[in-house]
């Protein structure tokens, strides 16, 4: 939301710049001046749907799938007496 807030503040600012920088000039009722302020609107909200959309793969492609396959062996906690206490080993078991 940031983004779009930015965009939006960004193209005001530099439409009202402009607008008072300009001299007025003579266009028909206004038509041309409409047509600058709906494609001025237009060109933020398409820009800041861009800056919104997520990030492209390089070259136009997505990722591939990946598998991932399960380890054939795993490590478990194993309880045992050493002649002194109790005491807890990690011991590899593989089925």
């Amino acid at each position: 939301m940031k983004k779009v807030l930015s965009a939006f503040l960004a193209v005001a600012t530099i439409a009202g710049s402009l607008a008072t920088a300009m001299p007025a000039a003579r266009a028909d009722g206004g038509r041309v001046a409409a047509g600058v302020g709906l494609g001025l609107l237009g060109g933020a909200i398409i820009g800041g749907a861009i800056a919104n959309s997520r990030p492209a793969y390089g070259y136009g492609y997505a990722p591939g799938p990946v598998y991932v396959e399960e380890p054939a062996c795993r490590l478990v906690r194993e309880r045992f007496w050493d002649g002194y206490g109790w005491r807890i080993r990690r011991v590899q078991v593989c089925d």
